[in-house]
């Protein structure tokens, strides 16, 4: 998934109102948008490197857009509206062994009332649904985590996978892990019990669990390695 434009690098000064980022570049103050609604915990200290996209688009009210946080060392991919696109650039490349020779791709299916899965396809006449998690926490060396916070909806799509699979769907979650400095994943069980708890008995029930890290260059953010998963 490659970037419009070149991004522009800065300083984080802080966050606020979840959807605003104060940013020093080349001593001028901007405020940009924040694409990512989550807690994003560990990566907010003051001072933290950072890079913009920076919108062409003259209607648009904050010119820049938070796309990458630099935090010890590392960068980490923050922008949530980019997962899905990581995810099926990926699939298109056939950097996905499970999803190689697919016949068919779709994005945001609905599935129910009220529910809606991020990628469908399929594959030698089986039918496949892919819920796919942005992954940014690592508070181990190593190790990224997930969730960041309590996650309702993640526990929901839980719910809502394993009654696709009772229906004949085969079904994945797919971790994109916009981090490049971990070769685990796991649950944090700490911050949402409830939403381990829920994914190991999935798991037991045929949904099956995909994680990548993620390989950053000055053009983009591209899937990488396939990493262990660990629930607990």
């Amino acid at each position: 998934m490659n970037f419009k434009k070149k991004l522009i690098s800065g300083e984080l000064i802080k966050r606020y109102k979840r959807f605003f980022v104060d940013v020093k570049i080349d001593n001028k103050t901007v405020t940009a948008h924040c694409p990512n609604t989550g807690s994003m915990m560990g990566l907010l200290e003051k001072g933290n490197k950072v890079w913009l996209s920076k919108s062409d688009n003259p209607k648009r009210k904050l010119k820049y857009t938070l796309q990458v946080i630099e935090s010890n060392g590392s960068k980490v991919g923050v922008n949530t509206h980019l997962t899905n696109k990581i995810a099926l650039d990926a699939i298109y490349k056939s950097k996905i062994q499970n999803f190689k020779n697919y016949d068919f791709i779709k994005q945001e299916i609905k599935f129910g009332n009220n529910t809606r899965f991020d990628l469908f396809l399929t594959k030698k006449n089986k039918k496949i649904f892919i819920e796919v998690k942005n992954v940014t926490l690592s508070r181990q060396k190593g190790i990224a985590e997930f969730p960041d916070a309590i996650t309702s909806r993640g526990q929901k799509h839980i719910h809502e996978l394993l009654n696709a699979n009772k229906k004949g769907y085969k079904i994945y979650l797919l971790f994109v892990i916009q981090r490049d400095d971990c070769n685990k994943l796991k649950i944090a069980k700490d911050i949402d019990p409830k939403y381990c708890e829920l994914l190991t008995k999935a798991v037991k029930k045929n949904l099956n669990i995909l994680c990548y890290d993620c390989k950053f260059s000055t053009k983009g953010i591209k899937l990488n390695r396939k990493i262990k998963f660990k629930i607990k």
